[in-house]
């Protein structure tokens, strides 16, 4: 069931999160974070932005937000999109159902227009998904990230609504 966030599940988002920060190029973070800084994240976040959790029998277990992509204002209606699951969800579709209720609540906010989503370009799961969801990739930025040895490449994909 997709639900809005609520500041209590911030021990769950960062259990995921740090799965990605430790073991995989996903996020350019290299450091785990603390639930106290997750939970001011998803404060922050939740307080102006659509932010969901998707959960299974009382357990979070994926997540996704939107939040201001730059911080101008006549960015002000552009919005980048984040969309996480637990590992062993990956797959089943619990990506782009939380990504399709994202999107809806973003038109629906009135004042977004685009959705960005910037994603490691080998992260092909995530680009496949993007890319079911309609959005088209408008960049490509070499060698940006270094993680885990290796230089990284970001593509960001747009999805005008």
């Amino acid at each position: 069931m997709i639900r809005d966030v609520h500041l209590s599940d911030a021990k769950a988002i960062t259990d995921i999160y740090n799965v990605y920060v430790t073991q995989s190029t996903a996020t350019f973070e290299t450091e785990p974070v603390t639930t106290a800084e997750m939970r001011r994240r998803v404060e922050e976040i939740s307080a102006a932005h659509p932010y969901f959790v998707y959960e299974e029998e009382g357990h979070v277990v994926g997540y996704c937000y939107a939040h201001p992509w730059r911080e101008r204002a006549a960015y002000r209606h552009t919005w980048e999109t984040t969309v996480y699951l637990a590992p062993g969800r990956e797959r089943r579709g619990l990506g782009r159902l939380l990504m399709e209720h994202l999107i809806a609540a973003c038109r629906d906010a009135h004042d977004c227009h685009v959705l960005i989503a910037c994603i490691t370009a080998e992260n092909a799961p995530s680009i496949r998904l993007h890319e079911r969801l309609g959005f088209r990739q408008v960049s490509r930025f070499e060698q940006v990230g270094r993680k885990q040895g290796r230089w990284l490449d970001v593509v960001d994909y747009e999805l005008l609504l």
